[in-house]
């Protein structure tokens, strides 16, 4: 057996890391007023890195080829929790969400779980019956139902961004297993009709919209954030105002350690910051597809693929919402924005990805 993918381990670690001390430079100032404590989201956030990282260090030494045995049991124990956390009094609701379990003064999203939960159940169902992805109805259609089982559990919280991570990764999985190109043409254009009777169906959505195309129409309400995000990020040129010098973290943009944690880096270390994020975040994708093309296991292959469109589409949704491209979705920047199961379970995902990386015979 070889050694872990030490690259992509140094990468995640660094990422890891710089996260950390830009979650203090971008929470200290609402962390001193909300809880008379400056450190309190970087104590946090070091915490969550810990546990994360002593996870990421067991999971790495795990055989993966156990989540094939127990991906059923597995996929279960996700629905149940988000089952679970849509009963008022065991879920709890923040920013208009009930997404949540309340544990002491922190909480648990059941979603993060069910993201990891379907990547492994997927590519059990489709390593295990390889040539029935060819039959639409027998191969495709159990997987659709299921995703879109999980998906609408998601919804009634709602939580749209992370629905569509999780969307995302099964059609990446469903297209590496070789499904028909046609299929995806009729799936986009059915997901399309969806997103739209989504939108129209929750207001606060169709505020959204409005506010991302023209933002301005509600500088105060809607459009508050992204105007904010904006303003962050105009100011940094090259270099940046300077480490802890950011100017929107002063109460002008919201919550700046989580969604827009981007922003603050833009603002405070310019396109440096922004080149030393996007450089890491490259080695870290691409080690990743590396370890999965030189998989020789077909499960393997696909849980590590599975893993790594949903998080390459989650680092691409939340960077699109910063700069305005796409509507404000509440999706967070894997390794860099401040969230314990967010963060736990990111390094848990890439534990499993190392695990897969030691019993490659190519590196």
């Amino acid at each position: 057996m070889k050694k872990i993918d030490y690259k992509l381990f140094i990468a995640v670690v660094i990422l890891s890391l710089f996260g950390v001390l830009m979650i203090f430079s971008a929470s200290g100032i609402w962390a001193e007023y909300k809880f008379n404590d400056e450190f309190k989201y970087l104590k946090l956030q070091a915490f969550f890195l810990v546990i994360g990282l002593i996870a990421q260090y067991i999971i790495s030494k795990v055989d993966y080829t156990n989540y094939l045995k127990k991906a059923n049991v597995i996929l279960g124990i996700c629905f149940l929790l988000l089952i679970l956390v849509l009963i008022p009094g065991i879920g709890t609701i923040r920013n208009g969400s009930r997404s949540w379990f309340g544990i002491g003064g922190l909480g648990v999203q059941p979603s993060e779980f069910m993201k990891l939960g379907i990547i492994i159940f997927v590519s059990k169902y489709l390593s295990s019956n390889p040539k029935d992805v060819r039959h639409i109805v027998k191969g495709v259609f159990p997987i659709l139902i299921i995703t879109l089982l999980a998906f609408g559990l998601i919804m009634l919280q709602p939580d749209l961004g992370t629905g569509a991570i999780i969307l995302v990764g099964v059609v990446g999985l469903l297209f590496v297993s070789g499904v028909d190109m046609k299929f995806f043409v009729k799936i986009g254009v059915v997901g399309l009709l969806g997103l739209a009777g989504l939108i129209i169906a929750a207001p606060y959505r169709i505020k959204r919209i409005v506010s991302f195309i023209n933002p301005w129409t509600d500088p105060l309400g809607a459009g508050f954030q992204s105007i904010q995000s904006l303003y962050a990020i105009g100011p940094g040129g090259l270099l940046g105002l300077g480490l802890f010098n950011s100017v929107q973290k002063h109460f002008y943009l919201p919550e700046p350690q989580t969604d827009f944690i981007f922003s603050i880096i833009s603002e405070e270390l310019g396109i440096l910051g922004i080149l030393i994020v996007a450089f890491l975040f490259i080695i870290i994708f691409h080690r990743c597809i590396k370890i999965a093309i030189n998989c020789d296991n077909l499960f393997g292959k696909y849980l590590v693929f599975g893993i790594t469109f949903q998080m390459a589409f989650q680092t691409l949704l939340n960077l699109a919402v910063v700069v305005g491209l796409v509507p404000i979705t509440g999706v967070t920047l894997p390794f860099l924005s401040y969230g314990g199961s967010s963060l736990i379970l990111s390094l848990v995902s890439i534990g499993i990805i190392l695990n897969v990386s030691r019993h490659n015979e190519k590196s």
